[in-house]
């Protein structure tokens, strides 16, 4: 069964967190995905390198340079995290690069985008989703805002928009026969992924401050709950008819018109929670088992792998005593692989990946010699 991006040549810079997370994902739909490491490195940090294999170049040297130019030459997508202008300075800009090779994909993933006033600026992913307004909507009321890890910058807003962008240019490629310059800010992908919280202002769900409304645990019916063993609930039941069995099953004799009443959302949500305390998480799923309640069990990232659910549908996959998440969306003739792979070590498939970019055997000792590139049998020997 071939997959759906067989084919597909990458060149991915190392980077962290969203660049890594971007080349897994062709890389578990297929596409050979070639992650460029520093010489002289010893350990990876990159924990999202399932299915590439890396070769180790020196980038502060001329003929490392070169060497890159030569493989984005025979890329189809080139993946680079840097600030702007570094690239450029390389001598490794997209003009270099896409004059010779005018069919590549050339991927440029930052926090704040290759223009604007703070392009050139450090951040991270709070700072990223700050700039968006949604870090102001993100916490219970009262308290501090809680940003969600990194989920929402680096991962939504960047590496999986930056994805979609290079499957939109390959699709295009298609037509036109020419590759283009993506240029991924985490800024954009994360305000873009907010789009619901901006467009839905007008519907009444977002009457009051923070940790007020609707979904963001202003509702009794939308919040977590700890339960007696120190375990927590969650519960979403929205809709009327949802609602209906959630107070049911909690022994409550309230009428589902009311569930709207803003004024009595306080005093219900201490009510839920005396509730929920009375039995433990395990007991809870037995009273709502086989119901739509929408409740469910908070895992940890222990027993989310252990959930029948989950079993039955491979969203993890064991991987020498660690479980992983397997590729998303599945897709019923070309899935991605979920079988357990090594994560590469730095410079591994150098030799094996010059030669199958048209290297000959003499350039590569010559490289190696002139410590231009790097081996994994050589670095362990350092």
């Amino acid at each position: 069964m071939a997959a759906v991006l067989s084919g597909v040549r990458v060149l991915e810079l190392a980077g962290l967190a969203p660049a890594p997370f971007a080349g897994m994902i062709l890389a578990d739909f297929g596409a050979s995905v070639i992650r460029v490491d520093k010489v002289k490195t010893l350990i990876s940090l990159d924990r999202l390198a399932r299915g590439k294999r890396s070769v180790a170049v020196d980038l502060h040297k001329p003929r490392g340079i070169e060497t890159i130019k030569r493989l984005c030459a025979k890329s189809d997508v080139l993946i680079e995290p840097f600030r702007p202008g570094v690239m450029e300075k390389l001598g490794l800009g997209p003009k270099e690069l896409m004059d010779e090779n005018p069919r590549l994909i050339y991927a440029r993933l930052t926090g704040y985008g290759q223009t604007g006033p703070l392009a050139n600026r450090a951040g991270h992913d709070i700072n990223y989703i700050a700039l968006t307004g949604l870090l102001s909507m993100l916490g219970r009321r009262d308290s501090n805002l809680t940003p969600p890890l990194n989920l929402l910058g680096d991962f939504a807003g960047g590496g999986l928009m930056c994805v979609m962008g290079i499957l939109l240019a390959l699709l295009e490629r298609g037509k036109s026969g020419r590759g283009q310059v993506i240029d991924t800010a985490m800024v954009d992908g994360a305000a873009y992924v907010g789009s619901f919280a901006y467009m839905s202002q007008d519907l009444g769900i977002w009457p009051g401050k923070r940790g007020e409304n609707l979904l963001d645990t202003g509702a009794p019916f939308y919040d977590t709950y700890k339960t007696s063993d120190g375990k927590y609930v969650a519960i979403g039941a929205i809709e009327p008819k949802f609602y209906q069995q959630l107070i049911k099953g909690l022994g409550l004799k309230e009428q589902v018109s009311e569930q709207m009443d803003f004024t009595k959302w306080v005093t219900r949500k201490e009510d839920f929670a005396k509730i929920f305390a009375t039995k433990t998480q395990a007991e809870w799923c037995e009273v709502f088992k086989n119901t739509d309640a929408c409740f469910a069990p908070v895992l940890t990232p222990e027993e989310a792998p252990q959930h029948p659910h989950n079993i039955e549908r491979r969203t993890f996959i064991n991987n020498e005593g660690t479980f992983e998440p397997t590729p998303a969306p599945k897709l019923s003739r070309t899935p991605g692989n979920a079988s357990p792979r090594q994560l590469p070590k730095i410079g591994e498939h150098t030799v094996d990946v010059l030669m199958e970019y048209g290297f000959r055997e003499y350039e590569v000792k010559d490289l190696l010699k002139e410590e231009v590139i790097d081996t994994a049998l050589r670095q362990s020997s350092l």
